[in-house]
């Protein structure tokens, strides 16, 4: 049997953990006897009950991530058992779409691990020392590899995850097969995915479900803010009159340009910033039946929280006064430290602001391939209210 190095951690990280909590923050650590980076460790309390094993961050705020209750002895096999569990999960539940997320991190026990399919590509994130380690990641894309035959697998690199958690510096490049680009359908909309280019890993595949549902309400003239390159306005164009598009990046506007084509669809995109545009559109009478507001997380941290939703209301306040009676909302959040109630909040006073009564059609979430942990709230981070104004 291999013995793993012990961690104790203190009485409020162990409450943390007996709450169904995975994480221990490194000021929660009592004793760690100088422990390798990216080591697997049997956790602790004061007393010395084992609360089973876990990947250790020797840099990371967060320094424990918990694995497993039981004693890991073989952490490639668990691996690959989880791989293989996350892959049968999505193929009960995935429909209409070939890009999908395959590991959700935490919420697929696979702690640190970001894979997205984008049809025969697939593209990975490590996020943690522990699993940015050879062998286990070597372990990880042959795996991927074997169960799921893509003809390329592409890394992405965040260089200020990398930083945190002091791993070398490493740019984002392929690391099986040749092909960097392919096509995807969501919803039977088509989409160009270059591996190597774009935010993430690639589109935002955790709005695919929220795209579907829009199409379902919208109708008339149609504005979707924040479209990167172009999820929703794609969506849009095939049950609305006329749609433009909205975003500050020429190169995703240009994406959308192409995804455009590929669907036979005309758009018009708009560069510029978003807030500025609302601002000068609501000022000079522009009106729409549907507009969406997909901005990117305003809050990264509690201390942005304020100044997040002075932001958020502020872009829901111009978007309600531009909206015709009768026309539909679909507005969006995916800052974590924005919890459903608060968006929900910034969102009735933005209403009364602007002069309108809302009715609630749908709050809805991330998409089901981004599977939420009851017990681990930061799994729960995408917000998408659907809602119909009257005057």
């Amino acid at each position: 049997m291999v013995n793993t190095p012990k961690i104790k951690i203190s009485p409020r990280g162990a409450a943390r953990l007996k709450s169904g909590h995975v994480w221990v923050y490194r000021s929660d650590i009592t004793s760690d006897d100088n422990i390798p980076a990216g080591s697997l460790v049997t956790v602790v309390d004061p007393r010395g009950k084992d609360f089973g094993t876990a990947l250790y961050s020797s840099s990371s705020q967060i320094a424990i991530r918990m694995l497993s209750h039981e004693r890991v002895t073989d952490l490639q096999a668990l691996l690959c058992r989880r791989i293989s569990d996350a892959v049968a999960y999505r193929e009960g539940l995935v429909r209409d779409t070939n890009a999908y997320r395959v590991i959700f991190s935490e919420a697929d026990l696979i702690p640190g691990l970001i894979v997205d399919r984008y049809n025969d590509i697939l593209s990975l994130q490590t996020l943690t020392q522990a699993i940015d380690a050879n062998p286990i990641r070597e372990i990880v894309i042959s795996e991927l590899v074997n169960r799921l035959s893509p003809a390329s697998v592409v890394e992405r690199v965040d260089p200020r995850v990398r930083e945190l958690e002091t791993l070398p510096p490493r740019v984002s490049g392929l690391v099986h097969g040749d092909k960097p680009a392919t096509t995807f359908a969501m919803n039977g909309v088509h989409f160009y995915f270059d591996a190597l280019e774009g935010q993430k890993t690639g589109a935002f595949l955790d709005q695919r479900e929220n795209y579907a549902a829009a199409v379902q309400y919208a109708r008339g003239n149609a504005l979707d803010v924040f479209c990167y390159q172009g999820g929703f306005a794609l969506h849009l164009a095939k049950v609305c009159d006329q749609v433009a598009g909205v975003d500050s990046s020429r190169p995703a506007l240009e994406v959308a340009d192409h995804n455009a084509a590929l669907n036979r669809q005309e758009i018009e995109w708009i560069e510029g910033n978003a807030f500025d545009l609302l601002k000068d559109y609501s000022a000079s009478n522009h009106r729409y039946d549907t507009v969406v507001l997909d901005p990117p997380a305003f809050a990264k941290s509690k201390r942005d929280l304020e100044s997040a939703l002075r932001g958020y209301k502020e872009l829901n306040l111009r978007a309600l006064k531009m909206l015709r009676p009768g026309g539909l909302l679909v507005t969006c959040s995916c800052s974590y430290h924005l919890g459903q109630a608060d968006f929900l909040e910034m969102l009735a006073s933005a209403a009364l602001d602007a002069r309108r009564t809302l009715r609630l059609v749908e709050v809805r979430g991330q998409a089901r391939d981004h599977p939420i942990l009851l017990n681990v709230p930061e799994t729960a981070y995408l917000k998408c209210v659907i809602a119909h104004v009257n005057l």
